[in-house]
């Protein structure tokens, strides 16, 4: 099968959040999508970019994106971090994730940064062996945090 890789534009956002929707339901949270093809375009590609994104093109159509953003490490400095990286379901299997993934990777290097790091899901066990196999490190000791906006409202509430 016969794809391009390519750094994402503006027209590209529809089809990339159809994409981001679609890991959404497959990591079991439909629901929590709330960006727009507008806020992507918005944020991605005006005077400072908040992210970079890469797409895999298929017979003219967008069937997979990885979308990374620059980090910064009090051990390792300017880090890269890779947010989604998904394919659409039917295209999966044919060398796009692959593809993706190795455009990040090649992205990392060019920009000089130490380390690239994203998170999986404990119960996604092929990604999680894809990831091994290609020499990244899974940590099973560290857990993710996160708070929520209307967290984040109580808490400063309740600080003050």
């Amino acid at each position: 099968m016969e794809f391009k890789i390519r750094k994402a534009k503006p027209e590209d956002m529809p089809a990339v959040l159809e994409l981001i929707q679609e890991l959404a339901e497959f990591e079991k949270e439909p629901d929590a999508v709330i960006i727009s093809a507008e806020d992507l375009k918005r944020d991605g590609f005006g005077p400072n970019p908040s992210f970079t994104c890469f797409v895999a093109e298929a017979a003219g159509k967008i069937e997979g994106m990885a979308l990374c953003y620059f980090r910064y490490s009090t051990w390792k400095g300017k880090t890269v971090h890779l947010e989604d990286l998904v394919v659409r379901e039917n295209m999966r299997g044919k060398g796009l994730g692959n593809a993706l993934y190795k455009r990040v990777i090649e992205f990392a290097k060019e920009e000089g940064v130490k380390r690239t790091e994203w998170v999986v899901l404990d119960w996604n066990t092929h990604a999680r062996d894809f990831y091994s196999r290609s020499g990244a490190t899974v940590f099973t000791d560290w857990c993710t945090v996160q708070m929520e906006e209307e967290a984040m409202d109580e808490f400063l509430e309740k600080s003050r």
